[in-house]
């Protein structure tokens, strides 16, 4: 689907000026919806490891590695879900009101983990949190490239995913409040921290229904004619020799050829390979962090709020260094330089974590360090791979699949540090090295693999190919097209 002459002369000669004011609007409405969510989101799944060293094990009668079992549980059904859920997602005219849904239900679901009174209840809860929560990131990952142009997606992207990192700081503050409301109602502090979280969840997902933009197309009066024209062209130029665009799009339709193109794609898993490793070092942290700081000697009181700097840091260093990617429009450095300073956070503490309480600032430089490195790759990945993915259902596709794939490493991180092993988590800090070793190794192959690729179609003559193919042709090729050419 192309454009017309007048259309692409309107599309070059909008202002700049009305540009910026136009993405301004679309930063302050969409982005900030976003990552309230996203925040919402990991505060939900991930509070357990803040009510753990409440007293939720004892209460509960828990012990060994049932803890591991139950953070490992939740992420069956959020990765098997994840992909039909973006499929889903298309059949929605307002994407909000889909969003809105699982935000209410992954609410409603963590008020009632409160309420539980075993190990079989909390197995439960965090199953359907996992069904709940499934489908929220993808979508917003695929609704975010919906709004802007290529380079500008990362630096939206990390504003969105640093929410994941502030969650952690968010839980140990939150935490460290409601903990105080021990016995009130009858209800431990643990319960509490599930119980008003999962309220508050509740109604942001109500209000998601009202203030949660939807497609350029569907903006509403926030945005004015020009503005949504542009927009518009801006994702069918996006599409070009890619897909068709997103309105009306009748050739690009849900089909299993994409599916199997995706699932026999080498690229796919390298790509997947970043954010796995990624995920096994946040989720690993974030569900141990808690009792990492409370090993270092502190209280729990004093632990839940020592979560709170490492997460500000990972925060800050997502938008900083995704501003730079987009400046650059080069993604493959940005994540060989974050993984190589994981992996010096991860040797620090693997080295000197089994005497953490007589060296209490290296081992939490090194938990920074990680923090760090870490929270960038996710946006960094993300904007990788949906700038090398043509058609719109194939690109929806491919960033679930991609997530979903990456998220298996928040199975492994659920398992890798061990109580018995506190505090110097041999296991864990030794599979989140080695991770990240790898990821240096598995992103210097994969860009050149897309070097490779654009080499051997820049050789190709442009106008013998047209000759070879039609308009049609190319565009149904996609990503597998000649003139298509992998960011880098």
């Amino acid at each position: 689907m192309g454009l017309t002459h007048e259309e692409a002369e309107f599309f070059e000669t909008f202002p700049e000026d009305q540009k910026k004011a136009m993405i301004r609007k679309v930063d302050l409405r969409l982005v900030p919806v976003l990552a309230v969510l996203y925040l919402f989101s990991h505060i939900d799944r991930a509070n357990i490891g803040n009510a753990k060293i409440e007293g939720m094990m004892e209460d509960l009668g828990m012990s060994g590695i049932q803890y591991n079992i139950v953070l490992s549980i939740f992420f069956i059904p959020y990765i098997l879900l994840e992909v039909p859920s973006n499929v889903l997602l298309k059949k929605f005219k307002r994407p909000s009101h889909y969003i809105g849904m699982l935000v209410v239900s992954w609410g409603t679901i963590m008020t009632l983990t409160g309420l539980v009174k075993n190990f079989a209840g909390l197995m439960v809860c965090r199953v359907l949190l996992g069904v709940a929560e499934a489908g929220f990131f993808p979508g917003a990952v695929y609704l975010i490239t919906h709004w802007y142009a290529q380079r500008q997606v990362q630096t939206r992207l990390a504003l969105f995913y640093c929410a994941s990192a502030l969650s952690g700081a968010c839980s140990g503050l939150l935490a460290f409040a409601i903990s105080k409301m021990d016995g009130l109602g009858g209800r431990p502090g643990w319960a509490w921290i599930f119980l008003l979280e999962g309220i508050v969840t509740v109604i942001v997902g109500v209000a998601c229904f009202f203030v949660m933009p939807d497609t350029p197309s569907l903006s509403g009066r926030w945005l004015n004619e020009n503005e949504r024209r542009y927009l518009v062209l801006q994702n069918i130029i996006k599409n070009a020799g890619r897909g068709t665009s997103d309105d009306g799009e009748k050739a690009d339709k849900f089909k299993w050829g994409y599916l199997r193109d995706l699932l026999t794609d080498y690229k796919v898993y390298l790509q997947a390979w970043i954010l796995f490793t990624a995920s096994v070092c946040a989720y690993g942290l974030k569900f141990t962090m808690p009792s990492i700081t409370k090993s270092m000697g502190y209280t729990s009181s004093q632990a839940q709020l020592m979560t709170i700097p490492p997460y500000v840091a990972g925060a800050v260093s997502a938008v900083a260094l995704s501003k730079l990617s987009d400046r650059f429009q080069w993604r493959a450095p940005f994540i060989f330089g974050q993984m190589a300073v994981v992996t010096l956070g991860f040797a620090i503490l693997l080295a000197l974590a089994p005497n953490i309480k007589h060296q209490i600032p290296a081992c939490y430089i090194g938990v920074v360090l990680v923090c760090i490195g870490q929270y960038p790759t996710n946006p960094a990945g993300s904007a990788w791979i949906s700038s090398n993915l043509a058609g719109e259902s194939k690109r929806a596709m491919g960033i679930a699949l991609n997530i979903a794939l990456g998220n298996c490493g928040g199975i492994v991180g659920s398992y890798i540090f061990l109580d018995k092993e506190k505090p110097g988590y041999p296991t864990g800090f030794g599979i989140g090295l080695g991770f990240a070793a790898f990821t240096l190794l598995s992103t210097v192959v994969l860009e050149l693999s897309y070097m490779r690729l654009n080499k051997k179609r820049d050789a190709l003559d442009e106008a013998e190919t047209r000759e070879n193919y039609t308009d049609e042709e190319l565009q149904k090729m996609g990503d597998k097209s000649p003139l298509f050419k992998y960011k880098l």
